[in-house]
């Protein structure tokens, strides 16, 4: 039986209206239509939220459940996720703008992974015994750090829901999760999916909702353990604020990025260019990790721009629901404008547009992929990250210049290194500063592997044993022999 859309409040195991009554629409990228009306939450949804979820975790069966019960829990909402894949990725594709095979093999197909590896840490969460002097025995436990607000961004709204569903369960925490405004339908159809779980009451509880009316609520409640975000920097500045506010709160703070490739003149050319490429035409360019500043030593530099140019014009937008689009529509008219603005910032400024620079058709929020030559550091769309179909091509003469201008960013989400030499690969690695390096590739993800940035990008990391950490806390226990 499909799904269907859902459009209230997931509260305390039961979809509800929210107190104010108040509703929102979501707008189909691809067309402009309006996909449903949503359930608006505000401060009183939240406060319902959280002391639901409050509940599930000092007092409900939760707490109460071992490891093998919550790890068969997140394995039985995998199944359902998959079960559901192809409605999912289609709902996905009309909320988000994203191609459906994208959302169906991307989106979909590593949210289901990313559960299924979480599920199998649920009954392997253990301390340690400590050696110490005199008769006392010392052993750690790891112990869930409680109630866990979780705000996702509106680029991957399923993905990015597993990578912060997955710890936070494994380890025994309850959930409030507000969703993107932009993107509320994919949370709301995993919480029907808990529902036919079974997971207890108050477990997960998902808000729908914009930022200042009710995330900003989320994260200052004195009843929440922790945050979890995804989004911009700006906004993760902002979450840093609040939550200093009342009492003190764990944070993991996943930003932006203006990530760099160097490309040198030994690199496989062709796959260099792929690699530039998709990464940052992937997902349209909406993407933190995108690489939009791509660093090309001279000597190969304009080959490297004729073959970009080549690659980028079979990119072009098609409808998201054409088997065949690798590339969809913007997520929305704020996104679509602000993304044409940095373009005609780089004409402005001088750069040379080797390709693309326009919107695609007539109807929808869609973007040609956009290459730039002749970009400097101080230009607006070298500095910026511009979360769009945009990438920046400048030129470089040695390794000591390329290291020096990457790392010239407040961000270090990802970075990224293309040659044949694997000297050349591990010094230059080691000596960008960013959470993650891509060598001869770009957004290689696993579920094992952590995730996080430098600087700007940043605090702490999801994802493997060290998104486990995130979510616990270390209880040292002393017994006096």
């Amino acid at each position: 039986m499909p799904l269907g859309i859902v459009t209230q409040l997931f509260i305390n195991g039961e979809f509800v209206n929210s107190v104010s009554g108040k509703t929102f629409p979501s707008i189909n990228p691809a067309d402009e239509s309006v996909i449903a009306e949503f359930q608006e939450a505000g401060e009183a949804d939240v406060n319902l939220a959280v002391a639901a979820a409050r509940t599930a975790f000092d007092e409900g069966p939760w707490s109460k459940f071992n490891g093998s019960q919550r790890r068969n829990l997140i394995l039985k909402l995998a199944q359902l996720i998959e079960d559901n894949a192809d409605e999912i990725a289609l709902l996905e594709s009309r909320d988000n703008g994203k191609p459906v095979a994208i959302a169906r093999n991307v989106d979909v197909a590593l949210a289901i992974e990313c559960l299924r590896y979480y599920a199998g840490w649920a009954e392997k969460l253990q301390g340690k015994h400590i050696p110490v002097a005199g008769n006392n025995v010392v052993f750690t436990r790891h112990e869930a750090v409680g109630v866990v607000g979780q705000i996702i961004p509106w680029n991957f709204p399923l993905l990015m829901l597993a990578w912060k569903f997955g710890p936070a369960l494994a380890t025994g925490c309850t959930i409030v999760l507000k969703s993107s405004e932009k993107t509320p339908v994919s949370a709301l159809l995993v919480a029907k999916l808990v529902q036919q779980a079974g997971f207890p009451a108050g477990v997960i509880n998902v808000l729908s909702g914009f930022g200042p009316t009710c995330g900003e609520f989320l994260v200052k409640h004195n009843d929440v353990d922790k945050i979890a975000f995804t989004g911009s920097s700006l906004v993760g500045h902002r979450i840093q604020s609040l939550a200093g506010q009342g009492r003190l709160k764990r944070l993991t703070l996943e930003l932006g990025g203006k990530s760099p490739l160097i490309v040198f003149p030994d690199a496989d050319l062709d796959q260099a260019v792929a690699t530039a490429n998709s990464g940052i035409f992937f997902n349209n360019g909406q993407v933190c990790t995108a690489s939009s500043r791509v660093f090309v030593h001279e000597d190969i530099y304009e080959e490297f721009l004729a073959k970009s140019k080549v690659y980028s014009q079979n990119h072009n937008p098609v409808h998201p629901e054409d088997p065949a689009s690798i590339q969809g529509a913007l997520v929305d008219k704020i996104q679509f404008d602000k993304v044409l603005g940095y373009i005609e910032s780089g004409k402005a400024e001088g750069a040379r547009v080797i390709t693309g620079g326009n919107r695609h058709g007539d109807k929808g929020y869609f973007i040609e992929p956009t290459v730039f030559a002749d970009v400097k550091d101080d230009m607006k769309i070298c500095r910026e990250e511009i979360f769009g179909p945009v990438v920046s091509v400048i030129k470089f003469k040695d390794e000591a210049e390329a290291v020096k201008r990457a790392n010239a960013t407040v961000y270090g989400l990802a970075a990224g290194v293309c040659t044949k030499n694997i000297s050349t690969a591990l010094r230059v690695s080691a000596a960008l500063r960013a959470g993650t390096v891509w060598v001869n590739c770009w957004n290689s993800f696993d579920a094992a592997a952590p995730f996080g940035g430098f600087k700007t990008s940043g605090l702490g990391r999801e994802l493997g044993e060290y998104g486990i950490a995130a979510y616990t806390e270390v209880k040292a226990v002393v017994i006096a022999l």
